[in-house]
Order: structure tokens, then sequence, then C-alpha cells
């Protein structure tokens, strides 16, 4: 009597159903990814060192009655881009401190943020530590 297995077990592996898999989770991430929005302002702060400089910097103060102070001295704010492109004429390097109260409208913030990007000038939005 001849008995012989009619099964006969294959030792190979056949790679294609985890392929499958692999590429369905590559394509679920990268369509997932693109939903993730990330809530960020591009601010260049200043660096922490042993001493601080005032010199290379110019503070914009909004107080909560919407008026503008450029280092202390009043300036309505239709000059305000004048006085700030006259400030930054003299010197590269300067930064613009905004230092805007906690109760003004934010219209009058991004208005200063504004006249900055437009004439390329580093800023610094000034802000009450914790």
């Amino acid at each position: 009597m001849n008995i012989k297995g009619r099964n006969k077990v294959d030792p190979s592996f056949n790679m294609s159903s985890m392929t499958d898999i692999v590429f369905l989770l590559l394509i679920f991430f990268m369509l997932t990814s693109t939903l993730v929005t990330v809530n960020a302002i591009d601010v260049i702060l200043p660096k922490a060192g042993g001493k601080t400089e005032n010199k290379g910097t110019i503070a914009v103060s909004i107080t909560k009655d919407a008026k503008f102070f450029m280092d202390g001295t009043e300036v309505s704010e239709a000059n305000l881009e004048s006085a700030i492109k006259k400030e930054f004429s003299a010197e590269d390097g300067k930064t613009l401190v905004i230092r805007g109260d906690q109760e003004v409208s934010y219209k009058k913030i991004m208005h200063v943020i504004d006249i900055a990007n437009r004439n390329k000038i580093k800023m610094i939005l000034a802000v009450k530590g914790i």
C-alpha cells in the first residue's frame, strides 16, 4: 500500500497581501497629514544672552485709547509708517518692539505689523510673562 499525503506544504511566503496593507497605510497617513493645520505665527524672537542691548530696538506702544507712541513720543496713526521708515532707514539690524495694551483693538496691532511687513522690518510682539 502506497500511502502518501495529498496535501503538500508550500514553504514560500506570499508578500502581496503585506504590500497592500503597507500601501493602504501610506495613503491613509498622507491624506490625514494634510488635514493637520499648525496655528503658529512666524515671529522673530530675541536671542537670550548675558547682556541685553536696547540700542538696536525701537518700541511702538499702543494705549487702550488707541494712541500710538514711538519711543515715548506720540505719533498719529497716519504718520506712523513714515516715522517708522525714518527711524529704520538710518541703520540696519534694528528691531521693532510692538507693545499693545490688552484692551486695545486687534486691528490696531495688525496695522503696525503690516507696516513692519511691508518695509521688511524685524519685529517682536511684546507680551507679559506668566
